[in-house]
C-alpha cells in the first residue's frame, strides 16, 4: 500500500498505480506542476460512456493542459494504447497526451486545426 500523492489515501499498489504514482511524484517534484491541478482517475463521459482519465492536468486557467495514459511495466505501448489515450481526449482536446508504461513514455504536441500531432522529447513545461 502506498498513500497516493493527490487522492491523499492509502491505495493498493498494483502495477499500473505505481507507473501512475512514479509519474505524479515526477510531475510535481522534477517538473515543477502544481499538486492543485493534477486529478487521478476523473470521471470523463465518452459517447455516453462513463469512463476515468488516468492522469489530467489542467493549466493556470483550468482547462485540460495534459492528459496522461498509464499501463503497467509488462503492457506494450501499442497503437491500441495510443488509441485509448486518443479516445479519452476526445471531450477533453488537450494540447499535450502522453502514454507511459513507467518503462517507456511518450508525448505528443496535438494540432487540431491541422489534424496532426508531433512527438516531444520531454513533457512539457507547466
Amino acid at each position: 500500500m502506498v498513500m497516493g500523492e493527490i487522492r491523499r489515501k492509502w491505495l493498493v499498489l498494483q502495477p499500473e498505480e505505481f507507473v501512475r504514482q512514479l509519474l505524479i511524484h515526477f510531475l510535481i517534484q522534477d517538473m515543477r506542476y502544481n499538486r492543485n491541478r493534477i486529478t487521478v482517475e476523473r470521471g470523463v463521459t465518452i459517447g455516453g460512456e462513463p469512463r476515468r482519465t488516468d492522469i489530467l492536468v489542467f493549466d493556470q486557467h483550468m482547462r485540460p493542459f495534459l492528459l496522461i495514459e498509464c499501463k503497467a511495466p509488462q503492457v506494450p505501448l501499442s497503437t491500441d494504447v495510443f488509441r485509448q489515450a486518443t479516445h479519452y481526449n476526445g471531450p477533453l482536446r488537450v494540447p499535450y497526451l502522453m502514454v507511459s508504461n513507467g518503462r517507456e513514455s511518450y508525448v505528443a504536441a496535438i494540432d487540431y486545426e491541422a489534424e496532426a500531432y508531433k512527438f516531444l522529447p520531454m513533457v512539457p513545461e507547466w
